[in-house]
């Protein structure tokens, strides 16, 4: 793919990109419903709602087992069990503190975009050990009334760290984060933890992935282009 302007910010989602946090969201999301509704909630039920929010995320489940959620009680709870789960067990993808470095680096500017509330995003960076300071910026899903695969978390990313969005490289791992990332203007790289090259492509990623460690030569390339 041709490059017309130089890369000068990337958007990171988060889950799925820097840690590998979709098994024990769902882990955590499904111990929520079988502990309040008895429902039999797997991994699996959760797979078609992955980058779209946790109000969404547990909401497509609720409506295949024809559970009503208390939205806000239900979410909270499904939190607190998932901030149990994951010390000793979240651990950053490969890369992940790396491209970071080199992107930083590099001089350009970067931001997180993540569809999950703030609580899993202090949670999820304190348990990579990746500090909230090693970005200029960090967009939670509740700061934004539509979520991916709407644009709106990703402008409102590109906009604050004052980058056009034809000039920022959004990260993302799920068909609905590389919608968002198209529709916004962004050039888009998917990484391969969650769905296959296939998928990623067919949502729209110019380039793929294993993981960020993969991604390093890339980032150079398009830093210079």
């Amino acid at each position: 793919m041709k490059n017309l302007v130089p890369i000068r910010g990337v958007i990171f989602d988060m889950d799925g990109v820097l840690c590998d946090s979709e098994p024990l969201i769902a882990e955590a999301a499904g111990l929520m419903f079988r502990e309040k509704y008895g429902a039999p909630a797997t991994a699996a039920d959760f797979h078609p709602f992955i980058g779209t929010g946790e109000d969404r995320f547990l909401g497509g489940v609720a409506e295949k087992y024809g559970v009503t959620l208390q939205p806000g009680v239900d979410k909270d709870r499904t939190y607190e069990i998932y901030l149990a789960l994951i010390p000793g067990r979240l651990q950053p993808l490969p890369g992940t503190h790396d491209f970071v470095a080199a992107a930083r680096e590099r001089g350009l500017k970067l931001a997180l975009a993540t569809s999950a509330d703030r609580v899993k995003l202090h949670g999820n960076l304190a348990a990579i050990r990746l500090p909230e300071s090693s970005f200029d910026v960090a967009v939670a899903g509740g700061e934004v009334q539509r979520k991916k695969p709407y644009p709106d978390i990703f402008l409102l990313a590109a906009e604050r760290i004052g980058i056009p969005p034809a000039e920022c490289l959004v990260v993302e791992d799920a068909p609905s984060g590389l919608q968002a990332g198209k529709a916004a203007g962004c050039r888009c790289l998917g990484i391969t933890s969650t769905f296959d090259a296939a998928r990623l492509r067919a949502a729209g990623a110019d380039w793929i992935a294993a993981d960020l460690a993969h991604a390093l030569g890339l980032l150079a390339s398009l830093v210079t282009a």
